[in-house]
């Protein structure tokens, strides 16, 4: 009899039989599946209500459409989903394409010289000291998407001493890629002669042998380039930036792009080739190599860490307090 009574005391509570017996519910008004104290009873309830809510919305989901199609074009429009892009917060930098202010800065700035066709791109490609195969071959392919650029391996040299050489060159702008550890974490792009140089956290870099399905090695033709969701003043000077890189007339016999994807301050670089299968359907051809850049600082003039002045540095615990702001 004592037994009986232990056991009993350590039962797990079951569920009210009146509420099994409604459809669709499965639990008692206010029962939380947290207040269960057995691992596996708490699993098993847990996945029961899973089941349970995802038939509610499959059924709810049909009468929907069901609703949609008896009232043809009278139907409602579909709700927009909610997502962190569109309930962004606000930035009163926001570019205006009409606004008198930034024609005139496009104007003088330091880009202005290569959007009035004054200047051609000549870029030099460089490492972090010494650098490993990964990185080399990055800085290798990078110079296959990039037209008209050098690439030269440092052995020692520091990055002042050859700003002045590019200079001298006439080279307008130095990429510079850092590694740690044989992996490529950092890239520096500095305009020449007066700047302005950003400094970007590099990650997920892949080369073009380790995409899946990757076409043939680019050709030389002038690749396009896309710049998407640069929309505040600092992403439309780093967007000005990128497009400074490549000559302003684009070969579209290539059938080549260069992709810049801003998403929620991540810059997702691409580069693919679109092939026409017929009159109406184009597909897209990945040729890498990939990465991924975040910016974190944006300084005046060329490369000098010790006595630059920057205009702007990202701060993680004082600019990331909200995940619906966004500075690009």
């Amino acid at each position: 009899a004592g037994g009986t009574r232990r056991r009993e005391a350590g039962a797990e509570p079951e569920p009210q039989p009146q509420a099994q017996a409604q459809p669709g519910a499965q639990f008692p008004p206010g029962f939380s599946v947290s207040e269960i104290k057995n691992k596996q009873r708490r699993q098993f309830m847990f996945q029961r209500w899973k089941r349970a809510r995802r038939q509610e919305q499959l059924a709810a989901r049909k009468k929907r459409q069901k609703e949609r199609e008896a009232l043809g074009d009278k139907a409602p429009p579909k709700p927009v989903p909610k997502t962190i892009e569109n309930q962004r917060i606000y930035d009163e930098t926001t570019v205006d394409p009409n606004d008198e202010e930034v024609a005139f800065d496009e104007a003088t700035d330091e880009f202005s010289t290569y959007f009035n066709r004054e200047t051609s791109p000549k870029i030099l490609i460089t490492t972090s000291d010494r650098p490993r195969g990964r990185t080399v071959r990055l800085c290798e392919q990078l110079a296959k998407v990039v037209p008209n650029s050098q690439v030269y391996y440092r052995r020692g040299l520091a990055l002042k001493k050859i700003i002045p050489q590019c200079v001298a060159r006439d080279f307008t702008d130095l990429l510079v890629i850092n590694e740690n550890r044989k992996v490529p974490n950092g890239l520096i792009v500095s305009h020449l002669p007066n700047g302005p140089t950003a400094h970007f956290k590099m990650s997920n870099a892949r080369l073009a042998k380790e995409l899946k399905r990757k076409g043939q090695d680019p050709t030389q033709h002038t690749p396009e380039v896309i710049l998407n969701n640069f929309s505040t003043r600092l992403g439309h000077s780093i967007g000005r930036m990128f497009a400074s890189l490549f000559p302003y007339s684009p070969q579209f016999l290539g059938r080549q792009v260069a992709t810049f994807h801003n998403q929620r301050d991540y810059i997702f670089f691409r580069f693919h080739r679109y092939i026409f299968r017929n009159e109406k359907k184009v597909g897209l051809q990945e040729l890498g190599p990939r990465f991924t850049l975040k910016l974190r600082s944006l300084q005046k003039g060329t490369f000098d860490s010790k006595y630059g002045e920057y205009e702007w540095v990202h701060k993680r615990h004082e600019m990331d307090t909200s995940r619906r702001k966004f500075h690009l």
